[in-house]
């Protein structure tokens, strides 16, 4: 049956029927908001390449984080900034660093609201890079050692689940082994499984101070060419003992996310990176795009895509918008 009969518009006549036929819908329960926490007192300093986010100190994240509660997101994503960094990326697991210290605050104060930390060394080595570097190059083995420690340390601070985002092979095992012979058989893994070498990240580079200072993450990060290259990322982090699996960044990789969601029964998350982010708040300052429904409709993209979880520096405004 075909027109006149067929008249798929009659079922977008007006936003009841819209609302009643809508087959992706976005809840407050999908959304994390990353946090970006830096040393010092009473420091809320505006991330000049990404409007509305800020980098914060310690001491303020607690009025932060009630609002993230008030506004019904359950998890936030931390980022430590530290004061020195050196090659081995020492702030990393060290005791009182920033990030340890953020997640004793955060929990202390809001102790239902899920507190994940991103486990990397590049914010905190002097050289940008995700490992530690051997003869010029990053040296897989050497790092998982390193990572481990970051992880066990977040978890003895009271991190509900870890997510290293180094793309080192084998650091899942490392950390998962780490983390339950010291009796964290309870923290889960969230996997940055498929974390590709974008463009994408350059204001969270900034706002991180992570840019490498020489070559690139290319022999670490995924070609952004190769996809059956990230499913058998995502297929080795299962066998490691990720729970969550994540592809980053998110827009330009839905296909690949897509695949994912049909490959894979476990929880999915996708990150909506900062240059992601950036474009929409940028073009919408201009006036050239709406900004609010633009940031929508990406989130719904992602969502229909297969994610359970999505990442995003807009988590409060687009939270705001959601009735539940």
């Amino acid at each position: 049956m075909s027109f006149p009969e067929t008249r798929l518009r009659r079922l977008r006549r007006t936003e009841t029927l819209r609302r009643m036929v809508r087959e992706t819908r976005l809840s407050r329960d999908d959304l994390i908001l990353p946090l970006l926490v830096v040393e010092g007192s009473g420091v809320q300093e505006p991330v000049v390449s990404m409007p509305g986010v800020f980098r914060r100190s310690v001491d303020v994240l607690v009025p932060e984080v009630k609002r993230v509660v008030d506004a019904g997101i359950p998890a936030v994503l931390l980022f430590g900034i530290p004061a020195d960094k050196d090659a081995r990326g020492s702030g990393a697991d060290a005791t009182g660093g920033i990030v340890q210290r953020a997640v004793d605050v955060v929990k202390a104060a809001e102790p239902d609201l899920c507190v994940i930390t991103d486990v990397c060394l590049c914010e905190y080595t002097d050289h940008g890079h995700c490992g530690l570097v051997e003869e010029g190059d990053v040296a897989n083995d050497p790092t998982l050692e390193r990572l481990a420690a970051t992880a066990l340390s977040h978890a003895r601070a009271g991190a509900d689940i870890v997510a290293p985002s180094d793309m080192m092979d084998g650091r899942v095992a490392a950390i998962r082994s780490s983390l339950d012979a010291h009796g964290f058989e309870q923290v889960a893994i969230l996997a940055y499984a498929a974390k590709f070498a974008s463009a994408y990240y350059g204001p969270f580079r900034d706002a991180v101070e992570s840019t490498p200072r020489f070559g690139d993450r290319r022999s670490y990060q995924m070609d952004p060419s190769n996809a059956r290259e990230c499913l058998r990322e995502m297929s080795l982090d299962l066998e490691e003992g990720a729970d969550v699996l994540m592809v980053k960044p998110a827009l330009p990789y839905l296909d690949l996310l897509a695949a994912a969601r049909r490959e894979f029964r476990v929880p999915l998350a996708a990150y909506h990176v900062s240059g992601e982010y950036s474009m929409i708040r940028a073009a919408a300052e201009r006036g050239w795009i709406d900004g609010d429904r633009a940031m929508d409709e990406a989130l719904i993209g992602i969502k229909r895509a297969g994610a359970d979880w999505i990442l995003t520096y807009a988590a409060m405004d687009v939270a705001a918008r959601l009735s539940g």
